[in-house]
Protein backbone atom coordinates (compact mmCIF):
# COMPACT_ATOMS: atom_id res chain seq x y z
CA UNK A 1 0.00 0.00 0.00
CA UNK A 2 1.53 3.43 -0.61
CA UNK A 3 2.30 5.82 1.92
CA UNK A 4 -0.56 8.17 3.53
CA UNK A 5 -0.70 11.66 3.82
CA UNK A 6 -2.61 13.04 6.76
CA UNK A 7 -5.40 15.74 6.64
CA UNK A 8 -5.57 17.85 9.55
CA UNK A 9 -8.81 20.22 10.19
CA UNK A 10 -8.86 22.41 12.96
CA UNK A 11 -12.78 22.03 14.08
CA UNK A 12 -11.97 24.46 17.00
CA UNK A 13 -9.32 26.15 18.73
CA UNK A 14 -10.58 27.81 21.36
CA UNK A 15 -10.44 28.06 25.45
CA UNK A 16 -12.95 26.32 27.62
CA UNK A 17 -14.55 29.27 27.37
CA UNK A 18 -14.77 29.77 23.62
CA UNK A 19 -14.54 33.10 21.49
CA UNK A 20 -15.97 35.50 22.04
CA UNK A 21 -17.23 35.04 25.71
CA UNK A 22 -20.10 34.96 26.96
CA UNK A 23 -20.29 38.67 28.35
CA UNK A 24 -17.65 39.86 27.17
CA UNK A 25 -17.31 43.03 25.20
CA UNK A 26 -13.29 42.86 24.51
CA UNK A 27 -11.84 43.76 21.13
CA UNK A 28 -11.49 40.14 20.42
CA UNK A 29 -14.88 39.33 21.44
CA UNK A 30 -16.45 41.91 19.20
CA UNK A 31 -13.99 41.24 16.22
CA UNK A 32 -15.20 40.60 13.07
CA UNK A 33 -12.25 38.87 12.11
CA UNK A 34 -13.38 35.18 11.74
CA UNK A 35 -10.07 34.11 12.80
CA UNK A 36 -11.17 35.32 16.13
CA UNK A 37 -14.42 33.41 16.37
CA UNK A 38 -12.79 30.09 17.95
CA UNK A 39 -15.13 27.01 19.09
CA UNK A 40 -13.23 24.28 21.57
CA UNK A 41 -10.62 22.88 20.81
CA UNK A 42 -10.77 19.80 19.08
CA UNK A 43 -9.29 18.47 15.47
CA UNK A 44 -9.77 15.79 12.68
CA UNK A 45 -7.24 13.89 11.33
CA UNK A 46 -7.48 11.78 7.85
CA UNK A 47 -5.37 9.29 7.24
CA UNK A 48 -5.60 5.57 5.34
CA UNK A 49 -9.43 5.68 4.47
CA UNK A 50 -9.61 6.88 8.48
CA UNK A 51 -11.87 9.81 9.77
CA UNK A 52 -10.42 10.28 13.04
CA UNK A 53 -11.77 12.88 15.95
CA UNK A 54 -9.51 14.44 18.60
CA UNK A 55 -11.98 14.83 21.74
CA UNK A 56 -15.76 15.70 21.88
CA UNK A 57 -16.37 19.18 22.01
CA UNK A 58 -19.83 21.03 23.14
CA UNK A 59 -19.90 22.72 19.83
CA UNK A 60 -19.46 19.10 17.93
CA UNK A 61 -22.21 19.39 15.99
CA UNK A 62 -22.08 22.77 15.22
CA UNK A 63 -18.40 21.59 13.79
CA UNK A 64 -19.70 18.74 12.29
CA UNK A 65 -22.11 20.71 10.17
CA UNK A 66 -19.64 23.65 9.21
CA UNK A 67 -17.05 21.41 7.85
CA UNK A 68 -19.35 18.76 6.31
CA UNK A 69 -18.41 16.03 8.50
CA UNK A 70 -20.10 12.30 7.45
CA UNK A 71 -18.25 10.07 9.34
CA UNK A 72 -16.00 9.49 12.32
CA UNK A 73 -14.24 5.95 12.43
CA UNK A 74 -12.80 6.53 15.88
CA UNK A 75 -12.19 9.08 18.79
CA UNK A 76 -8.77 10.01 20.90
CA UNK A 77 -9.54 11.32 23.86
CA UNK A 78 -6.80 13.25 25.42
CA UNK A 79 -8.58 14.11 29.24
CA UNK A 80 -11.55 14.66 30.92
CA UNK A 81 -12.59 17.97 31.07
CA UNK A 82 -15.50 19.34 29.72
CA UNK A 83 -14.74 21.43 27.07
CA UNK A 84 -13.21 18.18 25.25
CA UNK A 85 -16.00 15.57 25.97
CA UNK A 86 -19.41 17.21 26.77
CA UNK A 87 -20.09 16.83 22.61
CA UNK A 88 -19.72 12.73 22.82
CA UNK A 89 -23.53 12.76 22.18
CA UNK A 90 -23.10 13.97 18.37
CA UNK A 91 -21.49 10.65 18.06
CA UNK A 92 -25.20 9.47 17.55
CA UNK A 93 -25.20 10.88 13.87
CA UNK A 94 -22.32 9.06 12.58
CA UNK A 95 -23.55 5.83 14.31
CA UNK A 96 -27.05 5.93 12.72
CA UNK A 97 -25.90 6.83 9.40
CA UNK A 98 -23.21 4.19 9.46
CA UNK A 99 -24.91 1.36 11.36
CA UNK A 100 -20.96 1.55 13.30
CA UNK A 101 -20.04 0.92 17.11
CA UNK A 102 -17.36 3.78 17.22
CA UNK A 103 -14.45 2.94 19.65
CA UNK A 104 -13.22 5.47 22.06
CA UNK A 105 -9.47 5.66 22.65
CA UNK A 106 -7.89 7.26 26.25
CA UNK A 107 -6.52 6.63 29.33
CA UNK A 108 -8.10 5.08 32.17
CA UNK A 109 -9.45 7.71 34.05
CA UNK A 110 -11.07 9.35 31.28
CA UNK A 111 -12.71 6.47 29.68
CA UNK A 112 -14.32 5.66 33.32
CA UNK A 113 -15.25 9.20 33.69
CA UNK A 114 -16.84 8.63 29.87
CA UNK A 115 -18.78 5.88 31.58
CA UNK A 116 -19.67 7.34 34.46
CA UNK A 117 -21.52 10.17 32.87
CA UNK A 118 -23.16 8.56 29.91
CA UNK A 119 -23.76 5.19 30.82
CA UNK A 120 -26.63 5.15 28.81
CA UNK A 121 -24.44 4.42 25.58
CA UNK A 122 -22.68 1.24 26.76
CA UNK A 123 -26.03 -0.40 26.94
CA UNK A 124 -26.06 -4.36 26.01
CA UNK A 125 -26.39 -4.92 22.16
CA UNK A 126 -29.93 -5.44 22.42
CA UNK A 127 -30.27 -2.20 24.17
CA UNK A 128 -28.62 -0.38 20.89
CA UNK A 129 -30.28 -1.82 18.62
CA UNK A 130 -33.59 -1.08 19.86
CA UNK A 131 -32.38 2.55 20.57
CA UNK A 132 -31.06 3.90 17.05
CA UNK A 133 -31.22 7.08 18.07
CA UNK A 134 -28.38 6.46 20.83
CA UNK A 135 -24.89 6.69 20.43
CA UNK A 136 -23.29 3.34 19.86
CA UNK A 137 -19.94 3.40 22.17
CA UNK A 138 -16.96 1.01 22.96
CA UNK A 139 -14.07 1.93 25.02
CA UNK A 140 -10.15 0.98 24.72
CA UNK A 141 -7.75 2.00 27.28
CA UNK A 142 -4.44 3.16 25.97
CA UNK A 143 -1.30 1.95 27.91
CA UNK A 144 1.28 2.59 24.97
CA UNK A 145 1.44 2.93 20.94
CA UNK A 146 -1.66 0.81 18.85
CA UNK A 147 -2.54 0.83 15.68
CA UNK A 148 -6.34 1.94 14.31
CA UNK A 149 -6.42 -0.50 10.74
CA UNK A 150 -2.82 0.41 9.29
CA UNK A 151 -2.46 3.85 11.44
CA UNK A 152 0.09 3.15 14.28
CA UNK A 153 -0.77 6.14 17.16
CA UNK A 154 1.82 7.07 19.43
CA UNK A 155 -0.17 8.59 22.97
CA UNK A 156 2.46 11.17 24.19
CA UNK A 157 2.33 11.72 28.16
CA UNK A 158 1.68 15.54 29.42
CA UNK A 159 0.76 17.64 32.22
CA UNK A 160 -2.33 19.76 32.09
CA UNK A 161 -1.05 21.47 35.60
CA UNK A 162 -1.27 18.61 37.96
CA UNK A 163 -3.03 16.08 35.87
CA UNK A 164 -1.48 13.87 33.95
CA UNK A 165 -3.25 14.25 30.29
CA UNK A 166 -2.23 12.44 26.70
CA UNK A 167 -1.36 14.00 23.67
CA UNK A 168 -0.86 12.28 20.50
CA UNK A 169 1.69 11.30 17.27
CA UNK A 170 0.52 10.15 13.74
CA UNK A 171 4.02 9.24 11.92
CA UNK A 172 5.38 13.46 11.45
CA UNK A 173 2.40 15.26 12.84
CA UNK A 174 1.82 15.64 16.74
CA UNK A 175 -1.03 17.54 18.60
CA UNK A 176 -0.52 18.42 22.22
CA UNK A 177 -3.80 20.45 23.77
CA UNK A 178 -4.07 21.64 27.54
CA UNK A 179 -0.62 21.31 28.21
CA UNK A 180 1.60 23.30 30.46
CA UNK A 181 4.66 20.63 30.61
CA UNK A 182 5.73 18.09 28.33
CA UNK A 183 7.74 15.67 30.77
CA UNK A 184 11.40 14.20 30.09
CA UNK A 185 10.23 11.42 29.09
CA UNK A 186 7.83 12.36 26.43
CA UNK A 187 10.60 14.54 24.49
CA UNK A 188 11.89 11.43 22.85
CA UNK A 189 8.49 10.57 21.43
CA UNK A 190 8.54 13.83 19.58
CA UNK A 191 11.75 14.44 17.80
CA UNK A 192 11.81 14.50 13.84
CA UNK A 193 8.28 15.72 13.47
CA UNK A 194 7.05 17.78 10.32
CA UNK A 195 4.12 19.66 12.15
CA UNK A 196 3.23 20.02 15.90
CA UNK A 197 0.13 21.65 17.20
CA UNK A 198 0.85 22.92 20.85
CA UNK A 199 -0.98 24.87 23.60
CA UNK A 200 -0.55 28.39 23.91
CA UNK A 201 -3.19 29.72 25.44
CA UNK A 202 -2.62 33.53 26.18
CA UNK A 203 0.20 36.36 26.75
CA UNK A 204 0.57 35.73 30.25
CA UNK A 205 1.35 32.55 32.24
CA UNK A 206 -1.29 30.32 33.63
CA UNK A 207 -0.83 27.40 36.36
CA UNK A 208 -2.66 24.43 34.08
CA UNK A 209 -1.23 25.50 29.91
CA UNK A 210 1.63 27.00 28.51
CA UNK A 211 1.61 30.48 28.00
CA UNK A 212 2.70 32.18 24.30
CA UNK A 213 6.08 32.66 25.47
CA UNK A 214 6.16 28.65 26.86
CA UNK A 215 4.74 27.21 23.99
CA UNK A 216 7.34 29.12 21.50
CA UNK A 217 10.48 27.63 23.90
CA UNK A 218 9.02 24.37 23.87
CA UNK A 219 8.66 24.15 19.47
CA UNK A 220 12.45 26.42 19.81
CA UNK A 221 13.38 22.93 21.69
CA UNK A 222 11.36 20.14 19.73
CA UNK A 223 12.22 21.86 16.00
CA UNK A 224 9.01 20.79 14.44
CA UNK A 225 9.51 22.26 10.51
CA UNK A 226 6.32 24.29 11.72
CA UNK A 227 3.96 24.67 15.03
CA UNK A 228 0.61 25.77 15.00
CA UNK A 229 -0.81 27.32 18.60
CA UNK A 230 -4.04 26.38 19.83
CA UNK A 231 -6.83 26.53 22.72
CA UNK A 232 -6.44 30.28 22.52
CA UNK A 233 -8.25 32.87 24.82
CA UNK A 234 -9.84 36.01 23.96
CA UNK A 235 -6.64 37.93 25.04
CA UNK A 236 -5.06 36.50 21.54
CA UNK A 237 -6.06 38.65 18.30
CA UNK A 238 -5.34 36.92 15.62
CA UNK A 239 -3.80 39.02 13.22
CA UNK A 240 -1.63 40.90 15.95
CA UNK A 241 0.06 38.07 17.11
CA UNK A 242 0.20 35.83 14.06
CA UNK A 243 2.43 38.34 13.04
CA UNK A 244 4.59 38.74 15.80
CA UNK A 245 5.06 35.26 15.97
CA UNK A 246 8.86 33.58 15.59
CA UNK A 247 9.45 32.31 12.00
CA UNK A 248 7.66 28.92 11.30
CA UNK A 249 5.13 29.32 14.48
CA UNK A 250 1.58 30.35 13.60
CA UNK A 251 -1.52 30.67 15.17
CA UNK A 252 -3.95 28.06 14.34
CA UNK A 253 -7.94 29.18 13.69
CA UNK A 254 -11.25 27.48 13.34
CA UNK A 255 -11.47 25.52 9.71
CA UNK A 256 -7.92 25.55 8.67
CA UNK A 257 -6.88 22.78 6.75
CA UNK A 258 -2.62 21.63 6.55
CA UNK A 259 -1.24 18.36 4.65
CA UNK A 260 1.31 16.21 6.30
CA UNK A 261 3.84 14.13 4.77
CA UNK A 262 2.89 10.19 4.02
CA UNK A 263 3.04 7.69 7.04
Amino acid sequence: MPPSPLEILFLGTGTSHGVPMIGCDCAVCRSPDPRNHRTRSSILIRVAGLSLLVDTTPELRLQAVRERLDRVDAVLFTHDHADHLHGIDDLRAFCEKHRMVIPLYGDDKTLLEIRRRWPYMFQDPEFAQRHLNVARLTTCAVAGPFSIGDVEIVPIPLLHGKAEILGYRIGPFAYLTDCSEIPETSVPLLRGLDTLVIDGLRPRPHTTHFSLGQACLAVARLQPRQAFLTHLTHNVDHAAVDMALPAGIRLAYDGLRLTCPAV
